[in-house]
């Protein structure tokens, strides 16, 4: 479907208003995102590392994103948002309920973070140029994946990085991150459906044909020795780079 400007629209509201109701709690490590506050500092450690090697960066640096700008699209309540931005980053977040966006304002205001934060389309909002675009666990909600790419793309400079994470559809992706997580309430029931998972190879097709070169995905894996760590392992959970070929 098409907006009135011509874009097409990504947002599933259905998805937009399951998210908006876990809004109260995103900030509670115990709380219904428990899972995303395990995944964060696993994520968190691909970013640096990524940041450092596509800008050559000092990696003891503790501002190695000062002087650059960053975007979270699907940023939720801005958990991730709000690492960046104390990594230098002058942060703006987007999602698509406007529950979740009024949490974010709220967390950043009671920590001194100056990050903006907007709801909405990510299409319709004009936003352009910036140095680094993150969207972690997103594409699996969203109505049209080369729709939601190519929009992720008109957002970042041309010299940018891109760095996205999602589910993979595989059987043990179903097993654990549906059925096992979500019948033992580490994830909110309704969180995930895996006939929308997207493998490595097809989101690799998708950033392809939107002129983007991709980096080598690396799994998040789970162990009972490690917990949530990176991994040769892509079989639950991948993240991986893009930039302009």
């Amino acid at each position: 479907m098409s907006n009135a400007t011509g874009n097409i629209d990504t947002i599933r509201t259905a998805e937009a208003e399951h998210f908006g109701k876990l809004a109260a709690e995103w900030w509670n490590p115990k709380g219904s995102s428990a899972m995303l506050h395990r995944l964060n500092p696993v994520r968190l450690g691909f970013i640096r590392e990524s940041i450092d090697s596509h800008w050559k960066g000092d990696s003891r640096s503790v501002k190695p994103l000062a002087g650059k700008t960053a975007l979270d699209v699907g940023c939720g309540a801005g958990l991730l948002c709000e690492p960046l931005a104390r990594l230098g980053a002058a942060m703006t977040g987007v999602d698509a309920a406007a529950e979740n966006i009024a949490a974010a304002r709220e967390h950043a205001a009671g920590g001194g973070l100056p990050i903006t934060y907007h709801h909405g389309e990510l299409s319709s909002l004009g936003l352009r140029g910036f140095d680094l675009v993150t969207s972690m666990e997103v594409i699996e909600h969203v109505a049209n994946k080369a729709a939601f790419i190519a929009a992720l793309a008109e957002t970042l400079a041309d010299d940018g990085l891109m760095i996205l994470s999602t589910p993979n559809r595989t059987a043990a992706s179903r097993l654990l991150l549906i059925e096992a997580a979500e019948r033992i309430g580490m994830v909110p029931r309704g969180t995930h459906h895996w006939d929308d998972f997207i493998t490595p190879p097809e989101l690799a097709i998708l950033l392809q044909d939107a002129g983007f070169q991709v980096g080598q995905p690396m799994g998040i894996a789970f162990s009972p020795l490690k917990g949530l760590h990176l991994s040769d392992d892509m079989s639950l959970n991948y993240i991986l780079t893009a930039k302009r070929a």
